[in-house]
């Protein structure tokens, strides 16, 4: 799961008072679509694509458990899905849980995810890119 980055324009305040408004703006932002996105979810609680949403904005505000709960029902719902299981794995390297997260990403490169690139840079994986089991997924599977 990657986490964009925001910009935001200046405006006529200082630099100073503009972060923190802005900090406030994107923070409120992302509390309205989590609290609309739910409110999806208590309808229709197996939508697959609310569910990658939520996903990636629970990661983007921290909560990462609640995030790893979203990506287990993607993976349930859509066992066979790559951007599933790597978005699984990518959730248990952010709660430091690296074996649980080298399986996920193995499953997801054994299922058909192949943005190696983006793997290597994604910094939600950075708590197991040191560990040998990533490097030898990459070698056995990267061209």
């Amino acid at each position: 799961m990657a986490q964009p980055g925001k910009h935001f324009s200046e405006g006529s305040g200082s630099p100073t008072s503009n972060k923190g408004i802005n900090r406030h703006s994107e923070q409120n932002q992302l509390d309205f679509e989590l609290e609309f996105f739910a409110g999806i979810l208590r309808r229709h609680p197996d939508y697959v694509d609310v569910l990658r949403v939520m996903g990636s904005l629970l990661s983007l505000k921290g909560l990462y458990a609640e995030g790893l709960k979203i990506d287990k029902r993607l993976v349930k719902l859509r066992p066979e899905d790559p951007l599933a299981r790597y978005n699984l794995a990518c959730s248990y390297a952010l709660l430091k849980r690296s074996t649980a997260s080298i399986r996920a990403l193995r499953k997801a490169v054994e299922l058909g995810y192949r943005d190696f690139r983006y793997m290597r840079e994604d910094h939600d994986l950075d708590a197991i890119k040191h560990d040998p089991r990533f490097r030898q997924l990459l070698l056995e599977y990267e061209e």
